[in-house]
């Protein structure tokens, strides 16, 4: 590995100052990317600056009506929270089906939303859940904040402090995961959120995780696994690549989704 400064602030202040005052500084919460994209020679950070002793950054709380997720909370933390599986369980099993044990219990919410690698399973949640990104300067709404591939809308020096979700009357999440690292080939989260059906697709789109709006008007006026027969899915604008061309994801894309509401139901 490259030489790197590491850094562990005790707020966020702090946190902003390195970032700012440093050459090509990476915030470091789970490290489940970073790291080994550094010790691959894929990245050569300056700074490391870990976030996870900042007050406040680590944790589930009910605030509000919604449930607040720290963005240092571990995909077990998530996966074994009472009031994540009391209030949205749907993103209990998600959390839990995340990669290994040794990645749930290092791997970050917030992390995985700010890589937004386009076969992650939180953004599916969070833009599905109609969820709040919330930053050390504002909140993003979820439809405004996944950017495509590996982007988003955070800016330099901005830092996940929180999701905040609202829980929804109904929400289920299935995947159909590469036998070897886990991740989505294809996966579906649909969820009721009493003002309208969303339905996030990740690990098919070239362009990242995307809401699909045959499959949400669809089970908008009959939320059952039955109204996902009718829908058509296009291939177009889906991934090909060793593991499944476009169309064999366009038909998984039904498939999870008929699972998805059969488990939210």
């Amino acid at each position: 590995m490259y030489d790197v400064n590491y850094h562990r602030p005790s707020s966020l202040e702090d946190a902003v100052k390195v970032l700012k005052g440093a050459g090509e500084a990476k915030i470091l919460a789970g490290g489940q990317t970073l790291l080994p994209t550094m010790k691959q020679h894929l990245a050569a950070p300056s700074d490391l600056v870990d976030i996870r002793k900042i007050p406040g950054m680590v944790g589930v709380k009910v605030e509000g009506g919604a449930i607040v997720i720290g963005a240092a909370t571990t995909h077990a933390e998530v996966a074994g929270n009472a009031d994540v599986l009391k209030h949205v369980p749907a993103l209990s099993c998600l959390a839990a089906g995340i990669g290994d044990p040794a990645v749930r219990h290092a791997g970050t919410i917030g992390g995985s939303i700010a890589n937004n690698d386009p076969a992650a399973d939180y953004p599916s949640a969070i833009l599905a859940l109609n969820a709040t990104v919330v930053t050390n300067t504002r909140e993003i709404a979820a439809d405004d904040f996944f950017a495509g591939m590996f982007a988003t809308a955070l800016e330099d020096g901005e830092i996940i402090t929180a999701v905040r979700i609202t829980p929804p009357k109904l929400a289920g999440y299935e995947k159909f995961p590469n036998p070897a690292s886990r991740y989505a080939m294809v996966g579906v989260f649909v969820a009721d959120t009493g003002s309208g059906v969303r339905v996030a697709v990740t690990g098919a789109g070239e362009d990242g995780v995307f809401r699909h709006e045959g499959l949400e008007a669809a089970l908008g006026s009959d939320f059952s696994p039955g109204a996902v027969d009718g829908v058509e899915v296009s291939s177009d604008g889906l991934l090909s690549d060793i593991h499944g061309d476009a169309a064999y994801r366009a038909h998984l894309i039904k498939v999870m989704a008929k699972r998805a509401v059969s488990s939210a139901a």
